[in-house]
């Protein structure tokens, strides 16, 4: 790294390596010729042509997504990765680019709701190290809890029966009802709103990547490039300001 008056200057970021999950459609996800697709995914890309730096894309399951990044595997996380004060003390964010809310979805007939009442004595499950499995653990601490390495491992327990009801994020939720195996469920009772928003990740040190990201987010807003990513996946506006 070059110095400067005994200053170390920033780095030149000219590649930038980009770290997702690949199992959360429709944000994330791995399509038949696997190769890593999704909202998180489009938007990345439209970020690294704005900062005019040649991004590399790296598919890495959840539960070490941060520890692979603080490790230097890659250099940003774009993993519909909520912004919190946790996960804050161990690295950095940009600016948020989506917020949506969560919710519940059960089986079809199981005339369950929402609120904590209804869902008393039932067994709730999350993945875990998810806003989601946060909220579960504070607002149903008298529920039997379960919580999974993926998704996908969420919604196959729930389609066989094995909990009573999921919490997630209600756009997952509902690409997960398009599905032949999503077919057994229904979303239940209202719309949570939790966590403050969705940001990339990136290690403490890398202040100078974390605004030239937040700054490439900015301007695909104001061209329309966000939008019609937007629309590609989702029929409203999940932009957060």
């Amino acid at each position: 790294m070059k110095r400067s008056s005994g200053v170390a200057s920033a780095k030149d970021w000219t590649t930038v390596r980009i770290g997702t999950e690949g199992a959360y459609a429709p944000f994330n996800f791995i399509d038949a010729n696997n190769e890593l697709q999704g909202f998180d995914v489009d938007i990345a890309k439209a970020v690294c042509e704005k900062m005019k730096v040649e991004c590399t894309y790296v598919a890495q399951d959840w539960d070490g997504i941060i520890p692979a990044l603080t490790a230097g595997k890659y250099d940003a996380i774009f993993a519909s990765m909520a912004v919190t004060d946790e996960r804050k003390q161990v690295i950095d964010f940009s600016r948020p680019y989506y917020n949506t809310p969560s919710a519940f979805f059960a089986a079809k007939d199981s005339g369950l709701d929402s609120k904590p009442e209804a869902l008393a004595g039932k067994t709730l499950g999350a993945q875990s190290s998810t806003i989601q499995a946060n909220y579960l653990e504070e607002n149903f601490k008298g529920n039997d809890i379960k919580l999974y390495p993926s998704q996908e491992e969420v919604n196959l327990d729930l389609a066989s029966g094995r909990i009573d009801a999921l919490f997630v994020d209600k756009l997952v939720g509902d690409e997960w009802l398009k599905t032949p195996d999503g077919a057994c469920c229904a979303l239940v009772g209202d719309n949570i709103p939790v966590g403050g928003g969705v940001g990339a990740g990136v290690r403490k040190e890398d202040t100078d990547l974390r605004d030239l990201i937040s700054k490439a987010i900015e301007e695909i807003k104001a061209d329309g490039t966000y939008e019609k990513i937007n629309a590609k996946y989702f029929p409203f506006s999940i932009w957060i300001d």
